[in-house]
């Protein structure tokens, strides 16, 4: 099969290549790729994989084999999926991990949910319910800021987006932001204290999102985009009264039933998928720069697109 494969000697890493096709093992079915999505930290870590592993963990294609054991979807099904080796036009997947997606939910903009998506939504259901409280949404023009805008304020929530560039600011409040704060200096004079964190920047970011956090409020740290360390001032952890946490996220098992919320609110309209660049994957270059350089507004999808012909007998 045809799929991006890490290279170190790529300009980007990457290159389109070929891989040894997927082989299901118990449980798990064979998915014909055909929309996947690029994850900042996954293009991070491709530095530290061997030459020739097929990376993605976000796809969404036709269900071509099913699982021998008789659990999820039949072939033919349209499905979102979440499995290591998404950058590749064959996925083998755990039954577990993937959901059919409803009429109205495009493939390519499905795509892009499962990794941010997921994230978004376990965390947020971690810090229990958000009716009528403050939630501050950090790195917000992000992908995974994006989603955590969105599903906040569906959640009831009232929803602070702290972004670097105000110009993002009309984006985020027709997502659902009800205030957008600027930069560390707008973060730190925030009015009133916050009762839900989802932090995706870290840094001075974390130390000054920390500070906000009202008795009894959760810091979610869901991502770390900024890439500095986080420095907490003498005695800045310790606060009378009920406790303040900062809790860790990684919990991605077994998402089958999540990513089939995430599609239906996706295919009523209720979530919107937030692609910001999308193209074939022959501009996997394009698409990896756009993102490193935080060009993206959302996420990046590349189209997993066909070989072209091979051209007939005396062509």
């Amino acid at each position: 099969m045809r799929a991006l494969v890490v290279d170190p000697s790529a300009p980007c890493g990457l290159r389109l290549g070929t891989a040894a096709d997927p082989e299901p093992g118990p449980g798990q079915l064979l998915v014909q790729v055909s929309h996947a999505s690029l994850n900042p930290g996954e293009l991070g870590m491709l530095a530290g994989l061997p030459a020739g592993h097929v990376g993605g963990h976000d796809a969404a294609g036709i269900v071509v084999r099913p699982a021998a054991d008789g659990t999820g979807p039949a072939a033919g099904t349209r499905v979102l999926a979440f499995g290591p080796g998404a950058w590749a036009e064959l996925l083998a997947v755990s039954s577990t991990d993937v959901a059919p997606l409803p009429r109205g939910a495009a493939l390519a903009e499905a795509a892009a949910l499962p990794m941010a998506g997921m994230t978004v939504l376990r965390t947020l259901r971690a810090a229990g319910s958000v009716l009528g409280r403050r939630v501050l949404v950090t790195g917000a023009s992000g992908a995974v800021g994006r989603y955590g805008v969105q599903l906040a304020a569906r959640a009831g929530a009232h929803v602070v987006a702290s972004v670097r560039d105000g110009a993002h600011g009309p984006a985020l409040a027709a997502l659902g932001a009800h205030e957008v704060v600027v930069g560390l200096t707008g973060l730190r004079r925030l009015a009133e204290p916050v009762d839900v964190v989802l932090e995706t920047v870290g840094g001075p970011y974390l130390v000054a999102a920390w500070a906000l956090l009202a008795p009894g409020a959760t810091l979610q740290s869901i991502g770390w985009a900024g890439g500095e360390p986080a420095v907490f001032p003498p005695g800045s952890t310790f606060f009378p009264g009920t406790a303040r946490t900062l809790s860790s996220f990684g919990d991605a098992a077994a998402v089958g039933a999540d990513l089939g919320l995430l599609a239906g609110l996706l295919a009523s309209g209720a979530l919107s998928a937030q692609v910001g660049w999308r193209g074939s994957w022959e501009r996997a270059e394009e698409a990896v720069a756009a993102v490193r350089e935080r060009k993206v507004v959302g996420k990046a999808v590349v189209d997993i697109t066909p070989p072209p012909p091979s051209p007939g007998p005396g062509a």
